[in-house]
């Protein structure tokens, strides 16, 4: 089977020759292709090279255009503060919709307009057309918790669920019209599957998460999926709270974050939801053995089931010894 075979087969639940491998890499993938991270978040073209050389390195089954997110706040007109060799960052202090009534003002951006969404549709494209058909592309929206974080400050955004419930209904409503669209250029460009990152999401409840969050990542990710593509929800963090209305957001894939077991979230959501994850990036990827590695994606297996795919819990950290993401994808290609 290709990669793209293998993953498209495992969401369809079809047999497949071994577990698709799909983990996140950022920072990892700019250190191995000896690039400094500011240039990989800034240029798709350096991006694309290094996703590409991780992905020949270890056999992933995907290419990924995620860098950092930021790029639709960037366009919004956010404040971001960039370094050389670390993600930019959105300046909080500085938050775009500090004042609610810049709300009504705000206009959606053109993704196919100069700026950063514009780099990372040009990545999903240039990603396409190095990769063929053999690998599947994923292209990257925020969720609408993440987004509304990004534009309002996250600090301001939990008061705001209290203070002012109608005004987080019309901003998370903003942000999924803007994801949809800028979706929709990135399945243009080529991209076969879309990642959706919803990481603010992890810090409320399940009472907040049911009433304003889980209806937009719905409505988003089945808007999505009219596109033509499945979708990858991720959400940072401590989700086994929310993870059951996780598992009824319409997502083919759930990407799990370590704290949250996957005998938990397997057993609150349907049966055939396919889970992505989710060993602890730091103190079993990075600080392992490839045995220990090894040991912990076989404890993952056997909680997630046969509807698992291969990766961390997170993002891949930078100075991962090489030899234990060896370890991650000798698991993958010895399972089905």
């Amino acid at each position: 089977m290709t990669s793209k075979e293998r993953v498209l087969a495992k969401l369809r639940g079809e047999p497949v020759d071994c577990l698709p491998l799909m983990p996140i890499t950022m920072m990892f993938a700019a250190d191995l292709a000896g690039v400094r991270y500011g240039n990989y978040a800034r240029d798709h073209r350096v991006l694309v090279d290094a996703q590409v050389a991780v992905a020949d390195r270890f056999g992933f089954d995907y290419l990924s255009a995620i860098s950092d997110p930021a790029r639709e706040a960037s366009d919004l007109g956010a404040a971001l503060e960039w370094f050389d060799d670390q993600p930019p960052a959105i300046v909080e202090s500085r938050a775009l919709l500090d004042d609610k009534s810049k709300l009504a003002a705000l206009r959606l951006p053109d993704p196919a307009a100069p700026g950063r969404m514009r780099d990372r549709v040009e990545a999903v494209r240039l990603l396409a057309e190095r990769t063929g058909t053999a690998r599947i592309v994923e292209g990257w929206v925020e969720g609408p918790c993440a987004m509304g974080a990004d534009l309002r400050g996250l600090n301001t955004l939990m008061l705001d669920f209290f203070d002012d419930p109608p005004f987080v209904e019309a901003l998370f409503d903003f942000t999924v019209r803007m994801e949809v669209e800028f979706a929709r250029a990135q399945v243009e460009a080529g991209a076969t599957l879309i990642g959706v990152g919803d990481a603010a999401a992890s810090l409320i409840g399940p009472r907040l998460y049911m009433r304003f969050v889980l209806p937009r990542e719905q409505r988003l990710i089945g808007a999505i999926r009219t596109l033509g593509v499945p979708v990858r929800l991720h959400i940072c963090g401590n989700t086994k709270r929310i993870v059951e209305g996780m598992g009824q957001t319409g997502a083919d894939i759930i990407d799990l974050d370590f704290p949250t077991p996957l005998g938990h979230a397997r057993s609150a959501m349907r049966e055939g939801q396919v889970l992505l994850g989710n060993i602890d990036p730091v103190r079993a990827l990075r600080d392992g053995t490839p045995r220990s590695v090894e040991q912990a994606l076989a404890e993952c297996f056997e909680q997630a089931g046969a509807a698992y795919i291969c990766g961390a819990g997170c993002e891949i950290p930078r100075g991962t010894p090489l030899a234990n993401v060896d370890a991650m994808a000798r698991f993958a290609r010895s399972r089905t």
